[in-house]
């Protein structure tokens, strides 16, 4: 019997902007290929297309096939995780179905949103994807977005009980429920902050790294961060922190990902288009965009 050999994730990995052009009308593949070379060109760990920050609920079927392709032929060898989460279970076996032979090396799957599901649904709901597919599962918790929150609890059960769930992204902000998990998860089992600006307490406290929005606008030093915590040089790692507080602040002016793209153009680095129900920044969070990367020397 061959034995599957998964995935253990750690270090920083950025959740990928999708870049778009027209009026928004079309995806900007060009601009696509180039913000993963950025990306493996600074040392980031592992790549996370079609998130939150990518705006997948607003792309179509064939634009998430070749944003994964483009992501899996220009990552360098670099893993790749892909979200693949929707809110009803038929929708997101779809989804694994659809992007699985186009090269991901593991899935992110949300909490389902809007649905409020009860921690039993949510079991019953993580075991029945996990039990679709081969690759490994990542969970994703943001009940900000979601308006659940999956417990430490389930999230644990999970971990113990279903083979290919191998990691958790949080991002509930809730500091007692993640060391909970930290403390107790199975041993390989991965626990990556997925706020930014907790990856120094996180990682201090034995979390494995970060899925970042930030390291779109900043990759080199969001590896440097990362890195040093993993080394322990807790020096070097509150210094970038401090550095880089700023950008943490300002990615979430307005909602993910509206500045960090505003942060992208202003670099030349793509369009600032965005696709209803979002929109382009504020002139205000467009100027602080602009003061914080003069700030932190990106301009």
């Amino acid at each position: 019997m061959t034995m599957i050999e998964h995935i253990c994730f750690k270090g920083c990995g950025t959740a990928l902007l999708t870049p778009f052009k027209n009026g928004g009308a079309e995806v900007d593949y060009d601009a696509v290929a180039s913000l993963v070379d950025r990306q493996v060109a600074a040392g980031m760990h592992f790549l996370v297309p079609l998130g939150t920050t990518g705006e997948t609920p607003c792309l179509t079927e064939q634009e998430r096939i070749t944003i994964l392709q483009i992501t899996r032929e220009h990552a360098a060898g670099r893993k790749v995780l892909v979200g693949g989460g929707t809110n009803s279970l038929a929708q997101t076996l779809a989804s694994i179905k659809t992007l699985e032979p186009y090269g991901p090396d593991a899935f992110l799957v949300v909490v389902p949103y809007y649905n409020k599901p009860t921690q039993k649904g949510l079991l019953e709901y993580f075991k029945a994807v996990a039990g679709s597919t081969d690759k490994d599962i990542v969970l994703y918790n943001v009940p900000g977005r979601t308006g659940a929150n999956i417990e430490a609890e389930t999230t644990l059960r999970l971990a113990e009980e279903v083979e290919n769930i191998v990691a958790v992204k949080e991002a509930s902000g809730r500091y007692n429920q993640i060391a909970q998990i930290i403390r107790n998860r199975p041993a390989g089992f991965s626990v990556l902050s997925g706020n930014d600006d907790e990856v120094l307490s996180l990682m201090a406290t034995g979390a494995d790294g970060v899925i970042s929005v930030a390291s779109n606008v900043d990759p080199a030093r969001m590896v440097q961060l990362v890195e040093a915590l993993q080394k322990d040089d807790m020096k070097t790692a509150r210094e970038l922190h401090y550095k880089l507080m700023p950008l943490f602040k300002s990615c979430f002016a307005e909602s993910n990902p509206i500045p960090a793209k505003a942060a992208l153009a202003q670099m030349g680095l793509m369009e600032n288009t965005l696709r209803l129900p979002l929109c382009p920044a504020s002139s205000a969070t467009e100027a602080l965009v602009r003061r914080t990367l003069e700030e932190i020397g990106l301009v």
